[in-house]
């Protein structure tokens, strides 16, 4: 347990932000950890289409790296404190802290991500988190991994074998948590965070298996949220007490910005992963004006900035983001 005060929500007011950094990013060896998290919806038969292990081209890290930098810049015009991962040796990337760790009032824990590549990425945030533990040792045997959930959106890529997620699972509204329940996430992982937070954990499912919630729900402020309407059609029942009595959004159709070719790692969706730098100024893919247009006729501004290899690398603002201090 951290002596520092952490959010507790998404839309306060931010004070201060870790934001990724493209160098070094690269596609991990395809071990059963990956084939099964990352990679459930190709069938064997279409291999081939997954990119070969080894570094990303030259020009997404150049393009993801000059709009990081200049989403840092903007950050810091507004008084806001930025920080940067250190760029210690990674099997995956260094690009989206938000899934390295869960910082929760005073609690800052590195998150038993499923993936075995990334074992090794919260020690870029070591030394830029004071106080960041490893709560929970990883189990990344094999038993944690259904392969059976390949070709079968149905089938969640992990059991119940050990409590696995990554931080991107989870999004803050004071005492309650909202958590997708996913190949990225399963129920154990929910459990013990709550035991670890001593919050109440609400679970999100049989709505999206690939993989993050933030795609998903976006929290706008108290009792406002964002969906995904193909993925959400009826939030009433879709979403858990206390969030289905809240106040919704159903964002527009995303203005596709595509990837890299051969290179895709996110839907279209990741347009709406939006990050907020309080309840009335949101950050936005630039492309996103339908989005901008809904936002703003409930009082909420949007900051549009590029990221133009946010489906390539699977990371939009919010995955991009690990906010560290909010008022």
């Amino acid at each position: 347990m951290s002596s520092t005060k952490y959010p507790t929500t998404e839309w306060d007011q931010l004070t201060e932000v870790i934001i990724g950094d493209a160098t070094g990013a690269r596609i991990p060896d395809i071990d059963i950890s990956v084939r099964t998290v990352n990679y459930a919806d190709i069938p064997d038969s279409e291999l081939h289409t997954i990119p070969l292990p080894g570094p990303y081209p030259a020009k997404v890290i150049t393009e993801a790296n000059e709009d990081l930098e200049r989403f840092a810049s903007e950050l810091k015009k507004l008084g806001i404190t930025v920080k940067r991962p250190e760029l210690t040796p990674t099997n995956y990337y260094h690009y989206c802290p938000r899934d390295i760790a869960v910082v929760y009032g005073n609690h800052c824990i590195a998150s038993p991500m499923p993936i075995r590549a990334r074992n090794y990425d919260k020690y870029g945030l070591h030394r830029i988190i004071p106080g960041l533990t490893q709560a929970l040792n990883y189990n990344h045997i094999d038993d944690l991994f259904n392969i059976k959930c390949v070709g079968d959106p149905n089938t969640l890529a992990l059991t119940e074998h050990w409590p696995a997620f990554d931080a991107a699972n989870v999004l803050r509204a004071g005492d309650d948590l909202l958590y997708l329940v996913s190949n990225s996430g399963n129920r154990a992982g929910a459990e013990w965070l709550s035991e670890v937070l001593g919050v109440k954990v609400h679970l999100l499912e049989n709505v999206y298996s690939y993989m993050h919630i933030d795609s998903t729900v976006a929290f706008l402020r108290e009792g406002l949220l964002l969906i995904n309407p193909e993925r959400i059609t009826d939030p009433r029942k879709q979403l858990p007490a206390p969030f289905n009595t809240w106040d919704f959004i159903r964002a527009p159709e995303p203005t596709d910005i595509g990837h890299y070719p051969g290179y895709c790692n996110a839907s279209k969706w990741i347009n709406m992963n939006l990050f907020s730098i309080n309840s009335r100024l949101v950050v936005l893919e630039e492309h996103q004006e339908n989005l901008a247009i809904k936002l703003n006729k409930y009082g909420i501004e949007s900051m549009m900035l590029p990221m133009r290899q946010q489906r390539t690398l699977g990371g939009g603002f919010h995955c991009v983001t690990l906010d560290t201090g909010r008022a």
